[in-house]
Parts: structure tokens; sequence; C-alpha cells
């Protein structure tokens, strides 16, 4: 006979950010009075649950069966003699190895009555027997488990909903920590606790359920799982989440997305199927919490831009910022749509940084040296300074800025400013930057041209791809060349010239 099942969207992966849907108590099932649901044989456990219904005649129905059905059946595949033989000692079994949650067995057209062997089976191997009345149908059925796995789901989602408000208010509280730590306790009815990244209790809130030291220990081990792994260890990935359970608690960790090494421990009597979305919301909000911001050198450098904003220069706040720390800048285009305040934001944070400036179509991010080595950035062209301590930042801007042009011009997702020591080395900076003035002097005045020189001779004298660096027509590109050849009354074809100009314009 064809087979026939109901299915609820939860049995195709959800959306993280929604929960998926719970299942339905076969208590509530048989509590409802339209169906008039009777169970007669197997554990009366208020623990089963129904993932769905499927409605099937076959002899075996092993082959069709996913775990946690509700299998409906009329009868037609027993045959006449299967209440003296050993029919269902072979029926019965299947299901229960393939996870059957529950037969429903219906009563007409087929039989009157329940086989009293089937009974006997179900009771034997430890399968709930639901009788099925003959004015209940078996669609009638799975519509109910339909609407009861609606009204479940609607009640998480408002409990998700709840949860992420009540979060985000803790979060704006005196003491953030501490708040969203309690919130999360709170809503998933267990502990939760914030971990240092050497493996400390930063914060915790909430009781441990069960064997508390046995469960803090596996919680404690289960964020070493997920927590970052340190120079010098295996290198190899770290997941971002895990789950565990430990004497009968559902456990999970969080890694926070600040890098530093910060976990999130859950631990709980019991595992709802929204408390996988609460605390990822409560990981995100202690993510921002425990971000560098927070941290003594974060506040160092939120002092420097106040003081930078208010009028000092970045002289007088290197000292704030730790004179020998080193920066770098990073200026990056999308290829799509000029950025805004979110893509900008998110590529901060990507690259370690959450000093983003947006400007036009170009996004900069100060970031310091040595935490990461800026990589390429999907969806985006980036040009990287050298290292610089505060004072240079000026410097630096103008390197990523040039990096950034050469990128565009070569296709190229990353170009970093070239440090490597060459021949300019050789000359002290004064001088050298006294024979720019002297070379460079017919077209000081005039940015077009010196920004027009540059770029073209960078690369190598290419009119096209200067034109793309910056976002001028080509013969614009010619025509600036030709004034500047004009003015500096020299022939830029010749590579001596070209060379002592570029020299020249490194120290501009």
């Amino acid at each position: 006979m064809e087979e026939t099942s109901t299915m609820p969207d939860a049995a195709v992966p959800a959306v993280p950010a929604v929960p998926p849907t719970p299942p339905v108590p076969l208590a509530a099932l048989l509590a409802r009075e339209d169906l008039g649901l009777r169970q007669i044989a197997g554990p009366r456990d208020p623990a089963t649950v129904i993932h769905w219904a499927h409605t099937s005649e076959m002899a075996d129905p092993y082959p069709y069966l996913l775990g946690g059905e509700l299998l409906l059946t009329a009868g037609v595949h027993i045959p006449e003699a299967a209440g003296s033989g050993t029919y269902f000692d072979a029926y019965v079994p299947r299901i229960v190895e393939a996870g059957g949650a529950a037969l429903g067995f219906g009563v007409a057209p087929v039989h009157d009555t329940v086989p009293r062997a089937l009974v006997e089976a179900c009771d034997q191997y430890g399968l709930p027997l639901v009788e099925v009345p003959p004015r209940t149908t078996f669609s009638g059925v799975a519509r109910a488990v339909w609407q009861l796995m609606a009204q479940a789901r609607h009640t998480e989602l408002r409990r998700v909903t709840e949860a992420q408000q009540s979060l985000a208010a803790a979060a704006a509280r005196p003491d953030p920590v501490p708040s969203v730590l309690r919130q999360l306790a709170q809503r998933t009815g267990g502990r939760a606790v914030l971990y240092a990244p050497d493996g400390a209790e930063v914060a915790s809130a909430g009781r441990l359920p069960g064997a508390g030291v046995e469960v803090g220990a596996a919680l404690a081990g289960l964020a070493g799982v997920v927590r970052p792994a340190t120079e010098g260890g295996s290198g190899g990935p770290t997941p971002s989440s895990a789950s565990d359970t430990v004497a009968g608690v559902h456990l999970a960790a969080y890694a926070l997305g600040t890098g530093q090494g910060f976990v999130l421990g859950v631990a709980a009597a019991r595992r709802d199927p929204g408390d996988h979305t609460i605390a990822s919301v409560g990981a995100v909000l202690l993510s921002l919490l425990t971000g560098e911001h927070q941290s003594s050198t974060g506040a160092a450098r939120s002092s420097a831009l106040v003081r930078m904003l208010l009028g000092a220069a970045p002289e007088e706040v290197a000292a704030l910022l730790d004179p020998g720390e080193r920066w770098v800048v990073v200026h990056a285009r999308p290829d799509g749509p000029a950025p805004d305040a979110v893509a900008a934001s998110a590529l901060g944070a990507a690259l370690g940084s959450a000093l983003v400036d947006v400007a036009g179509d170009v996004v900069r991010v100060l970031v310091p040296a040595g935490h990461r080595e800026p990589a390429v950035q999907p969806g985006w062209t980036c040009g990287v300074s050298a290292a610089v301590v505060p004072r240079e930042w000026g410097v630096a801007d103008t390197q990523a800025a040039r990096a950034l042009s050469r990128a565009r011009a070569t296709r190229e997702p990353v170009v970093r400013h070239g440090d490597r020591p060459g021949l300019a080395g050789l000359v002290a900076p004064a001088e050298a930057a006294a024979h720019a003035r002297a070379v460079l002097a017919p077209v000081a005045g005039n940015a077009a041209l010196l920004e027009t020189l540059r770029t073209w001779l960078s690369l190598h004298g290419s009119w096209d791809r200067t034109a793309v660096a910056l976002s001028v027509h080509r013969n614009t590109v010619r025509q600036r060349i030709a004034r500047a050849a004009a003015l500096l009354n020299t022939d830029l074809d010749d590579p001596d010239v070209r060379m002592e100009l570029w020299f020249a314009l490194r120290d501009a």
C-alpha cells in the first residue's frame, strides 16, 4: 500500500536564529477530547514525544520510518491467523528498532477491536499503543499533531523573543556581564558561566543542576574545547560551540567572538528547542561586553581618541597609547555598493579593530599590528600600510591609500605597502626630502599632477590601469602626464628619469 507521511518543517535544518519546531508530548495528544484517543498498552511515560505522524499498512514499516513517529495503521496488513501466531513478535520490535514513538491502531473498518496479541506485544517490547476510535480519522490525528506543534512553536518563539529582550535590557545595566549571566541562567533554568582565557571563572549565575562538582568540571572542560588555541598549539580549527551531557545535565559552550579566549558555558537540566538560540544571543552580547574596549588597553585608546577629537596632536597622545606600540592603516573599498556603517563595522571586526571610519566609498581601519595580519576580506579590495608608531599615522594613511589604488588597478584583493629596505635607505631622510622638493618643485603646487604621476609610475606607465586607480578617464591621465613632463622639462620615457622621479615621489 502507498506510504503517506505528515512531517513538520523541523525535519529540514532550521535557520539558526529560529528555534526548531518542538515535538508534541503524547500525553497532550491523548488529552484532546475531540479525538477520543486512548492508550491501552505500553509504558505511560510523560516524556514520550511525537515528532510527526505517519500512516502505513506495510507488514514491515521499518524502511519507511525516520524515528519519533506516531505510526498509524488500520491493521490491513495483519493476517487472519495473527492472533495465535508470532506475527506481532516480528512487527512490533521492528517499529521499536526504527525509533517509532508510538503505534496508533484504528478500530474499524478492518477490525472491531485491537488484537489482543498486539496489546501483549506492545507491553512486552515497550511500545505505547493508542486506540483510535471509529469516529476519528487518521488525517484528523495528523492535523491535531500539526496544530499542537504550531502552538508549541508559537510558544517557543514568544519565549525566545522575550528572552532576547530581557538579555538586551540586561546588557544595558550598569553591571552588564553579571546581569546577562543572570538572565541566561533564569531563561534556561540552569547555570551560566563566563570563563576567562586562562580557564578561570570570571562571573557566574544560577545553580548547577544535579551533581554540582562533576558537572562544573565537565562544563569547564567543554569550554576548553572551544577556546582558541594559543601560539605553539596544534593550530587545528577550533569549533565555535560544543555540547555534551553529563549526569543527565545538558552542557553547552560558546566561544565569544572577541578572539581573546573568553567562553560562555551553560548547564541546564533540560534542553528546550529555543535554548540554543537564547544562549547564542547571550554569547553575542557577552562578546561585545568582553571586547577590547572593556580592557585597560581599550580604555587608553578610547581616552586617546577623545583627546585627539578635542584637538590634541598624535604626538601628544602617543604616550597614552604606548609609543612603542605599532599600528597599520587599512583602506578598503567594497566590490559592490558603497559601504554603510554595518558593513564597515563587520570589516573592522574581521580585521580585529573597532577603530573604523567610513569616508564615501572607502573604509579606513586603524589596526593594532601584530595581533593578526590583515588578510584577504571577501567582497573588499584593501590597501595596507607599513606598521608604524602613533606619530606616523598620517604617513601610514597615505601609504594605505596608495596601496588601495594599486590594488584596484592590478585587481589584487590586498596590496601592502613595501617597507623592506632598499636604495632609498642609503640616503639620509633630510637629504632625500630636500632632493625631492628640488626635483618636484615645478609641479609641487598641483596635487592632481603629483598623484597622477605617482600612480602612473607605480603602474609602469599603464594609461588604463592608472585611469582605473584614479577613477578618471584615460585621456585625463594622458593630459596630466603630458602636462607634468612639460613642467618638469624632462622625458618621461627615459627609465633613468622615471627612477629619479619615483625616488623623489616616495619622499614627497
